[in-house]
């Protein structure tokens, strides 16, 4: 049971976390299941079994609750193997026109970069004493701006800290990969309205963070960009 690896995500109570939790146990891992919604995390939990999976409620804009989704990993499993930086949100916030956001675009930027951030930040140093791997969810507007441009904005930062993370982790063997989905059907998009292009679904993305994390150590797949067929950019 000890030499089960760990599989920490952030985000995983719905849609792509989710998904990837789902695979990760599938796949022999045991799962650290982290967001703010505790309700559906024990949900989680539960459908995935108490011996395959922890559930931490954690807001990712706060650093000491990351300190201690940390903490209660390596209490209850003693390692981190693979940490999926997975939460984000979105609203519709442009830079002209309609009524100022300005309280959303700080709160984006706390889950959106400083939460990926120090994700990567405080997981780290565990990643390195077992050669693990750190995957960032990024987004296709993290290449290509479009509407609702400061979420885009803050996909740019991710794919920036991903590159960074990557530069200095060469020569201690931790892999960092950048997934870049397109149009997923998930609850993400909330209020905001959906672009109407193809979707993806959760699995889809999932399947690709699985990939990545199932190639042999010396394969660093650095970046997965993935749009559902059709989708115009």
């Amino acid at each position: 049971m000890q030499n089960r690896k760990v599989f920490l995500i952030t985000g995983a109570s719905t849609g792509i976390g989710e998904a990837a939790a789902k695979m990760a146990v599938d796949s022999g891992y045991r799962a650290v299941l982290a967001a703010r919604s505790a309700g559906k995390l024990e949900a989680l939990r539960d459908e995935l079994g108490a011996d395959n999976a922890l559930a931490v409620a954690c807001d990712v804009s706060d650093r000491q609750a990351q300190r201690h989704m940390i903490d209660m990993t390596l209490e209850h499993y003693g390692r981190i193997d693979v940490v999926f930086a997975n939460a984000g949100f979105s609203k519709g916030s442009p830079f002209y026109g309609g009524e100022d956001k300005l309280d959303e675009w700080k709160e984006m930027v706390l889950t959106n970069v400083f939460g990926a951030a120090a994700t990567a930040r405080l997981c780290l140093p565990e990643l390195v004493k077992t050669g693990g791997h750190l995957l960032i969810t990024g987004s296709v507007v993290g290449h290509i701006t479009s509407i609702r441009n400061f979420y885009s904005a803050t996909k740019w930062a991710v794919s920036a800290i991903a590159q960074a993370v990557r530069n200095e982790m060469v020569g201690t063997g931790v892999r960092v990969t950048l997934v870049e989905p397109g149009v997923v059907d998930t609850p993400f998009w909330g209020a905001v309205p959906k672009p109407g292009a193809p979707e993806l679904q959760p699995d889809d993305v999932a399947r690709a963070v699985m990939y990545a994390v199932s190639q042999p150590p010396h394969v660093d797949v650095n970046q997965v960009l993935i749009r559902p067929t059709g989708q115009p950019h």
